[in-house]
């Protein structure tokens, strides 16, 4: 069992930036990918990046330039570099970890493990 904790949300202004940080315990991380979805309210939650246990990475077309998923084996977490934000990224984040023979997944149902969430605000 994994256990996944979110950190790092907070209310900023637009054109701001945040790092979301999100530590796993109870697994064995590098074997995992992982990614960093959202969801606003009265919308379905989506993906804005995963990440390979190798290091791949994938971005929504949304975010791309602007956002930036890493990983660290090593501390058993992952990240995200938010840069440029936009009112349109407020959201509750939240980390999710699973596993497959594909690098990453795309969709929440290929996940398995999921954090609390944190919530980022950007007012317009």
């Amino acid at each position: 069992q994994v256990q996944l904790v979110e950190f790092g949300g907070g209310l900023v202004q637009a054109g701001g930036s945040l790092r979301l940080s999100c530590a796993a315990s109870g697994g064995t991380f590098s074997w995992y990918y992982m990614g960093w979805f959202r969801q606003a309210p009265g919308k379905e939650r989506e993906l804005v990046a995963a990440i390979s246990s190798g290091g791949s990475t994938y971005y929504a077309d949304s975010v791309k330039d602007r956002f930036s998923i890493s990983r660290d084996n090593a501390k058993n977490a992952v990240y995200l570099q938010m840069l440029s934000l936009k009112p349109e990224d407020t959201a509750v984040y939240y980390c999710a970890a699973g596993w497959a023979t594909r690098p990453y997944g795309t969709k929440p149902s290929d996940y398995y493990y999921w954090g609390q969430g944190t919530q980022v605000t950007v007012p317009s």
